[in-house]
């Protein structure tokens, strides 16, 4: 008598696990919502409607989404990556939104890391080396209850549904979300008429006390307006303009890691001019206030301005610019003008990186980095006196060019140069003027060495 049932492969009891998966409970009715509504419907923006397409969504997050939404959960493109399709841009990162929670994440996805401690996201590795950000609906910002547990107590989960994670975010345009079982846009918070007349503006109807939960969002705002080209809304200046103080009142590490952005993001230029007029640029860099109340105070501005259009370009043309090569020249308007650095510049023959490097703590206090990238961009802005001297005298000694910053220093030179409108090193004779010889080295098997070859 034969069985009437075969025996089920592995993908088929795979599936049963994931089919019995039981969907993420929402909070409880007595945890307060943000929303004043509960019964607020989002508005819809049918496919027809958008231009959003799958062919432009990464082929990784298209695999999360879909083996998220064919085990039964809720699966959206959200943040960022929505804004930036919708305005014809290619995202540097999908992060996608889920009703999963992380341990249903970690076990839906093999190649997967849960991360956090507060609130823990869970990262999901391509082979590809992609890494696709997976989160659970959350509902309230991680900075709007105002209490943070103690280093021993298990942090709380605070999930929550769909709506309530928009409301959380900072920005309208930030709060898009891209459904993946109908192709659809969802909308809670008005972000698809924001991004179609070009206005950047807090999430709710209380500018006020989105600055005041969390000042990281007004250095948000003015990213966002920056890349964009957006207008910043009228209500939302206003609060930026009144609270822009309060930015000291964060984390400086988390503040940091904010304007970091900005310098590598290829938009610096307008940023730092968005940043003076709200007040944020004297809150974020109190060593620049100095600068800026000189007599000398159009030169910085010329000086910084100018620096940061050309690292710009070298951005959004692909050049690889070192972290510390963005701090010499994001640093250097605020240093040139001080009476110190005039000081070091009696002494050109001597290389004053010890000095630099006080100096340039100085500028960017009151944040901090690695010592390793202080100590290149100091090696950087130490070199600009030596360059002259060696112009002058038509020799470049080996204790100049055999620095590994040399190529940055020349570079940085040049940048300084094409701003005040004097003659730069491009096409310099000195700089092209053959092979030298070296000696052999135990090292390195190698007998030449030519100058132009760091320039070029």
């Amino acid at each position: 008598m034969s069985k009437s049932l075969s025996k089920p492969n592995k993908y088929s009891r795979r599936k049963r696990t994931f089919a019995s998966a039981q969907p993420v409970r929402f909070l409880p009715a007595e945890q307060p919502s943000l929303f004043r509504d509960p019964g607020n419907h989002p508005r819809i923006i049918p496919r027809p409607e958008h231009c959003i397409s799958r062919k432009d969504i990464d082929r990784e997050a298209l695999k999360v989404l879909y083996r998220l939404k064919d085990n039964g959960y809720t699966a959206y493109l959200v943040g960022g990556s929505v804004r930036d399709l919708l305005l014809g841009r290619r995202p540097k990162d999908f992060d996608v939104g889920t009703n999963a929670r992380p341990e249903e994440l970690k076990r839906l996805f093999r190649h997967s890391r849960i991360i956090g401690r507060r609130f823990r996201l869970v990262h999901v590795y391509s082979r590809s080396g992609n890494i696709i950000e997976v989160s659970t609906f959350r509902c309230r910002s991680d900075h709007d209850n105002g209490k943070y547990e103690s280093e021993g107590v298990r942090h709380i989960h605070g999930f929550g549904s769909p709506q309530e994670d928009a409301f959380r975010r900072d920005l309208t345009i930030n709060g898009l979300f891209y459904n993946i079982a109908d192709f659809s846009i969802i909308d809670y918070v008005g972000g698809m008429t924001d991004l179609k007349q070009g206005i950047v503006r807090f999430i709710g109807n209380d500018p006020e006390h989105r600055c005041l939960k969390d000042p990281v969002r007004m250095m948000r705002a003015a990213r966002h307006a920056a890349r964009t080209g957006f207008t910043i809304e009228a209500n939302t200046w206003q609060s930026m303009l009144r609270h822009s103080d309060r930015i000291r009142l964060c984390a400086i590490s988390r503040v940091r890691d904010e304007w970091l952005k900005d310098l590598r993001s290829g938009y610096s230029r307008p940023w730092a001019e968005l940043m003076l007029k709200c007040g944020l640029f004297a809150s974020v860099f109190s060593g620049y206030i100095s600068a800026f109340e000189s007599k000398d105070n159009w030169l910085v501005q010329k000086l910084l301005f100018g620096l940061l259009g050309h690292l710009d370009r070298m951005v959004n043309s692909g050049v690889e610019v070192s972290e510390a090569f963005m701090l010499a020249l994001f640093a250097y308007p605020g240093l040139s003008i001080t009476p110190d650095w005039k000081v070091l510049e009696v002494d050109r023959l001597k290389w004053p990186t010890q000095e630099v490097k006080s100096l340039l703590g100085r500028v960017l206090t009151p944040h901090d980095f690695r010592r390793s990238v202080r100590d290149v961009a100091a090696q950087i802005l130490a070199s600009q006196w030596n360059i002259p001297v060696c112009l002058a005298k038509g020799n470049w000694p080996k204790r100049v060019w055999n620095k590994p910053t040399f190529r940055e220093s020349i570079m940085f030179y040049d940048l300084v140069h094409e701003v005040l409108g004097q003659p730069v090193l491009g096409s310099d004779p000195h700089l092209r003027s053959g092979t030298k010889t070296l000696k052999k080295s135990g090292r390195r098997n190698r007998r030449f060495f030519t100058t132009s070859r760091l320039i070029s």
